[in-house]
């Protein structure tokens, strides 16, 4: 069954995150599981970011969220958030396109 992590979080650091980001999809190359990640922003409130991580598994997601590199980013981010994130975990029941 997939598995969908939505990541709610606020920031004013927006860029600093982002390059943050990127160094982390550097550093997992044929390590990490995350199959398709999509970064957004509120139009009606632009602090407020939500990342949707898709993965194919709850399984594959915890595998991801184990890697030591994922731990370092987790710390790393923190400083440049303007509280702890919000996570949602979700098994997707039914997808259509």
């Amino acid at each position: 069954m997939s598995f969908i992590q939505i990541i709610e979080m606020r920031t004013k650091n927006f860029d600093e995150l982002q390059a943050l980001s990127d160094r982390f999809f550097e550093a997992t190359e044929g390590k990490r599981t995350v199959r398709r990640a999509i970064v957004s922003r509120d139009r009606n409130d632009p602090e407020r970011y939500m990342l949707v991580v898709l993965f194919d598994s709850y399984e594959s997601a915890m595998e991801n969220s184990n890697l030591p590199e994922t731990a370092e980013f987790a710390e790393k981010q923190m400083p440049l958030l303007d509280g702890p994130p919000t996570f949602y975990d979700l098994d997707v029941i039914q997808e259509r396109t």
